[in-house]
């Protein structure tokens, strides 16, 4: 059984917010009678109708995706403020219901996962389950040893101690991979974001350095934050890796399927 607002949404019909309103104004069947909010059904057996339309059903079987996601893009499928959100850069259309696993802020670029499965979504966001995201910052400056210390133990932020990261100064070789990552051009990070408000990317990214920050908890600009307040603003910032799920060679802008395998290797996380 479902909630039906959860149904309609699923199915691509609406968010469940207009999903509710539809409801209320009567305007939703569900055999034949007005629904009621709050009810639940079942997409198996039950005919679901909207407007007098024909049956609203769910597609066959949930779906996993991986966008490249560029910087300018709001990660929400809706957005009333009419700026570019990454519904814009998916196929909605082709696999309704499909929604964002977590968030990455508009300047931060990399893997943003979605999916048709409200279960494994919930799950791989769940504070307990402490599935592992990896992110490469361009920072100002160098961090010490004492500020990546600070990083792995956990730093105080305004809304509590964050759990220990995965904090690595990147060097050499590892460094020129992180910079071709993050990238530069339309959609890179960091292009028109400026700590101090006054210099460009370019002038700061020369006295700047490569960071790798693994996380296991997902709190607003957590990233970002952590490294301020260890005294190295973020440049740009980038998401590599998702659990067990690497971003590879996806170009930007670009989404792609994954496979069952790949799935199950996110549950696989889910569950250790």
């Amino acid at each position: 059984m479902m909630r039906l607002q959860k149904f309609l949404a699923r199915a691509g019909v609406a968010s469940r917010r207009h999903a509710e309103e539809l409801i209320v104004a009567g305007r939703v069947m569900v055999n034949g009678q007005p629904a009621e909010l709050g009810c639940s059904v079942d997409p198996g057996s039950d005919e679901i109708r909207v407007d007098g339309g024909a049956p609203v059903r769910l597609a066959e079987g949930d779906v996993t995706i991986m966008l490249h996601k560029p910087a300018g893009y709001v990660t929400t499928m809706d957005d009333p403020q009419g700026r570019a959100t990454v519904a814009d850069l998916v196929p909605a259309d082709r696999f309704p219901g499909l929604f964002p696993v977590g968030r990455l802020d508009r300047d931060t670029t990399g893997l943003l996962l979605f999916t048709t499965d409200g279960e494994l979504g919930n799950a791989l966001l769940h504070p307990r389950r402490h599935v592992e995201k990896c992110y490469l910052a361009l920072v100002e400056g160098t961090p010490d040893a004492k500020a990546l210390e600070r990083l792995r133990r956990g730093v105080a932020l305004s809304d509590g101690m964050t759990l220990p990261a995965r904090a690595e100064l990147l060097r050499g070789g590892d460094a020129q991979k992180a910079a071709r990552a993050i990238g530069t051009g339309k959609g890179a990070g960091g292009i028109n974001a400026s700590h101090t408000g006054k210099r460009s990317r370019a002038v700061r990214e020369k006295t700047g350095s490569y960071v790798l920050v693994g996380l296991r908890e997902g709190r607003k600009r957590e990233v970002r934050r952590m490294l301020e307040a260890v005294g190295y603003p973020v440049i740009a910032l980038h998401r590599s890796s998702f659990g067990p799920l690497e971003l590879g060679d996806l170009p930007r802008g670009s989404w792609r399927e994954l496979a069952d395998v790949e799935v199950g290797e996110l549950k696989a996380a889910i569950q250790s």
